[in-house]
C-alpha cells in the first residue's frame, strides 16, 4: 500500500521502501548490496518499490556494512590530453558493466598532487586505476598495499599493470624512417617521470644500434603542442631530418614550430608521434604515428581491478601488453639527399602575425 503519510518533499528511506514491499530494511539492503542472496521475485518488487518511492542508495552509508562504495578512482595526469579519454571511456564502460561509478581524478603532471588526492579518496573508494602515474614505484606500491591497485602505461614489479607495446611501436617508427633513407633519428623527449618516456628513449637507442641508424635526444618538453613548440626552437641548432615525438600532442607542436619557421614537413623533416591521437588524422599533413588501443587498456584494466576488489589475487608478474601499430600518414617522407643545399637556413624567430584586420 502507498505511503501517505510521507511528506512529498522528505526523502525515501530504505524502512519506506521495506514498509511498502512488507520486507525487512535488511532484505532492502540485500536486494541493493548482494541481490543474489534475495529471492528474485522479491528483489524485484523491492526495485519497483524503490523506484516508485524515489529511494536511492547512498554509497557511503552501504559501505558501513558491506566494506564497499562500488566506487573505483581513475587518476590521470592531465585531463586535457586526449589519450585518457579513450582510457577513461574503456574504463568506465567496464566498470558500469560490474555495477561500479568511476571517480576521475586529474593529477595536473604533479606527483605530490597525485599523492594528496589518493590520500583523501582512500576511504571512499574501493580500489584505484593510475593511468600514466608521476609517482614513484615505492609511493605506488604503499598505496597497493591499502587498496587493489592496477598500473596503466607503467610496469611496477609486484603491481598489476596494463601497457602498451613501446618497444615494438618505436622499433617500427625506426624501421619506417630508416627504409626512407634517414640515418639520423632525434628523439624529442617528454616529461623525465614518465616511464613510457624513459621507455621509449631506450627503445630506440636499441632500435638505431640494430639497424645502424644514429639517435640523439633534445629535452625534456612539456607534452603539449606548447612543450612541441618550444621543441621546434632548439631544434635549430642542429637541424635533423627525422623526428621521432614522445606523443602526438608534441609532434603537431612541432609541425606547427617547424611551419613558423618555414621548415617544410616532411620535405625537410619527417615527423613521428605516438598515440594517434584523433587530431593526428587533421593536421596538416596528417601525422604518421605509433597507434595504441587506449580503450581496451582502460577496460582490460578495469575489469582486473574489479576482479581483484571481489577477492581474486592480482596479476603481479610480467605486465599485460597490448600490441600497437604504425600508422603512416603525409608527415614522413623519403630523406632529402643534400638538404644543405636545397633547403634554406632555419630560422630562429618565429614570422610576425598578420595585421588584424580593420574593423569599421
Amino acid at each position: 500500500m502507498p505511503d501517505h503519510t510521507r511528506p512529498p518533499d522528505k526523502r525515501a528511506t530504505i524502512y519506506d521502501v521495506a514498509a511498502e514491499a512488507n520486507v525487512s530494511p535488511s532484505t532492502v539492503s540485500r536486494a541493493f548490496s548482494k541481490p543474489s542472496r534475495v529471492n528474485s521475485e522479491t528483489a524485484e518488487r523491492v526495485r519497483q518499490v524503490a523506484e516508485r518511492l524515489g529511494y536511492r542508495t547512498n554509497p557511503l552509508a552501504r559501505a558501513l556494512t558491506t566494506s564497499r562504495t562500488h566506487m573505483i578512482a581513475l587518476v590521470i595526469p592531465d585531463i586535457t590530453n586526449p589519450v585518457y579519454a579513450e582510457i577513461v571511456r574503456g574504463a568506465q564502460e567496464a566498470s558500469i558493466g560490474g555495477e561500479y561509478t568511476t571517480v576521475l581524478i586529474d593529477a595536473q603532471e604533479s606527483d605530490r598532487l597525485e599523492r594528496a588526492v589518493i590520500e583523501r579518496t582512500m576511504s571512499t573508494v574501493d580500489g584505484f586505476l593510475l593511468a600514466s602515474s608521476r609517482m614513484s614505484d615505492s609511493a605506488i606500491r604503499m598505496f597497493a598495499k591499502q587498496r587493489p591497485v592496477v598500473v596503466l602505461n607503467r610496469a611496477i614489479a609486484d603491481v598489476p599493470c596494463v601497457v602498451t607495446d613501446n618497444p615494438r611501436g618505436v622499433r617500427r617508427a625506426a624501421e619506417h624512417l630508416g627504409e626512407l633513407g634517414h640515418d639520423h633519428i632525434t628523439y624529442v623527449a617528454g616529461p623525465e617521470a614518465s616511464w613510457a618516456n624513459g621507455i621509449r628513449w631506450r627503445s630506440l637507442l636499441e632500435a638505431g644500434m640494430e639497424l645502424e641508424i644514429k639517435v640523439r635526444k633534445i629535452g625534456p618538453f612539456s607534452p603539449t603542442m606548447e612543450g612541441g613548440e618550444r621543441a621546434a626552437e632548439e631544434l635549430c641548432a642542429d637541424p635533423p631530418t627525422a623526428v621521432l615525438a614522445f606523443n602526438d600532442q608534441m609532434a603537431i607542436g612541432l609541425i606547427r614550430g617547424l611551419g613558423w619557421m618555414g621548415v617544410n614537413v616532411p620535405g625537410d623533416v619527417s615527423v613521428v608521434g605516438f598515440d594517434n591521437i584523433l587530431a593526428a588524422d587533421i593536421v596538416t599533413p596528417g601525422l604518421t604515428t605509433v597507434a595504441a588501443p587506449f580503450y581496451a587498456e582502460g577496460s582490460a584494466a578495469t575489469r582486473h581491478l574489479l576482479t581483484m576488489i571481489e577477492g581474486a589475487p592480482g596479476h603481479t608478474g610480467r605486465p599485460m601488453v597490448l600490441p600497437v601499430r604504425l600508422v603512416v600518414r603525409r608527415s614522413t617522407a623519403e630523406r632529402n639527399p643534400s638538404p644543405g643545399r636545397t633547403r634554406t637556413p632555419w630560422l630562429r624567430r618565429r614570422p610576425a602575425p598578420d595585421p588584424a584586420p580593420h574593423l569599421s
